[in-house]
């Protein structure tokens, strides 16, 4: 069977990738699976340069087609932050609760309609036979002023969605799975996916 890496270490993950490419006939597997696969310092300005890097790099190294995503949160008053450092916007250590705690901290007496938000994923599809080509989705909401519900993980619990009239960790993992960001450019990106599979098919 025909193989697409996932640039993760994620399998819940990966398993979002899996109904896609399984359609198309190929198997996934993620960095849990290859060995050798390089650890790519995530340097770029932007979602998109990340997951560029990242599969680009994977590719080159393991000559293979690679997938890769990067994804955060934005949020308009603060000027688009935490952006690509969401995962570490409290400081170096990944920690959740900080994270969220900075936040709220900085959008104090910001009133609810000045408070959107969005969340944001880049996906970037990569081969060494062909051009790099990347996708985009989000999720737009509010940030809450104060936490709700016990899942999902992340800002989830400070991000309200008003089509749920909930938090993203009060939502049901099928709700959002239906609208979160990354579905969302998952959809985006099935329409380029069969030009791309075609032609790396082309160059074996």
């Amino acid at each position: 069977m025909k193989t697409v890496i996932i640039a993760t270490k994620n399998a819940g993950k990966a398993k979002e990738f899996e109904s896609l490419f399984g359609k198309k006939g190929y198997q996934v597997k993620t960095l849990l699976d290859v060995a050798g696969a390089p650890d790519v310092e995530e340097t770029g300005t932007t979602f998109e340069e990340n997951a560029i890097l990242k599969a680009e790099a994977i590719a080159k190294e393991m000559n293979t087609f690679v997938i890769s995503d990067d994804s955060g949160l934005i949020v308009d008053a603060l000027d688009g932050r935490p952006g690509v450092y969401s995962a570490r916007y409290a400081g170096e250590q990944k920690d959740d609760a900080a994270n969220m705690a900075k936040l709220l901290n900085e959008l104090k007496g910001v009133p609810m309609e000045k408070r959107t938000a969005r969340f944001y994923c880049a996906l970037a599809l990569a081969s060494p036979n062909q051009k790099t080509i990347t996708v985009s989705g989000t999720f737009e909401g509010y940030i809450a002023e104060e936490q709700a519900g016990e899942n999902g993980f992340g800002y989830d619990p400070v991000f309200y969605s008003k089509e749920f009239g909930k938090t993203a960790a009060e939502m049901t993992k099928e709700e959002k799975n239906r609208v979160s960001h990354r579905a969302n450019a998952l959809k985006a990106l099935e329409g380029k996916l069969d030009a791309f599979l075609g032609q790396e098919e082309g160059n074996q």
